[in-house]
């Protein structure tokens, strides 16, 4: 049932992961001047990379408990990221005359991708019909937020 979306999520979340690196490539030199968007931009691929290999694992024929330990790995190895790129952007807030609410702010939506994954594998794990349907909305919320940061990475950098 799941099949068609994690075939979808997975070619699409390479696309986009390609496209980051390209961001990074082509604007390096001023990412670099910004101490908290290395770890954005690594955040975001870690997250576009979080959907790869969990959709991936869902196209695999293997017990769902199964599934539910990888993925629920796979979403604190994101989780670890986000928390990084949080701290990051906390520590050097200041020093760039960035307002609180901002760093508050990346660090939510930065946890907001992961945690469904986390949910979702839990789920899957105790064999919880509801395991998938959190997988997906952490799918859907990663490339919302990744589009968002790919946004940054190319043109608001260059502001």
């Amino acid at each position: 049932m799941w099949t068609d979306f994690f075939v979808a999520a997975a070619g699409a979340s390479a696309a986009l992961a390609g496209l980051v690196f390209v961001a990074l490539s082509v604007n390096i030199s001023q990412i670099l001047r910004f101490p908290h968007l290395p770890i954005r931009a690594a955040a975001t691929i870690g997250t576009l990379i979080l959907i790869l290999v969990s959709s991936m694992a869902t196209l695999i024929d293997q017990p769902t408990p199964i599934l539910g330990i990888e993925i629920v790995v796979f979403g604190l190895g994101g989780c670890w990221l986000q928390i990084l790129s949080a701290r990051q952007g906390f520590a050097t807030r200041a020093r760039f005359h960035r307002p609180i609410w901002e760093a508050v702010l990346n660090a939510v939506l930065g946890q907001i991708q992961v945690l469904p994954f986390i949910v979702g594998g839990v789920l899957l794990v105790t064999d919880h019909d509801g395991g998938p349907y959190w997988v997906a909305g952490g799918c859907i919320a990663v490339f919302i937020f990744s589009v968002l940061n790919a946004w940054v990475l190319l043109v608001e950098i260059l502001r």
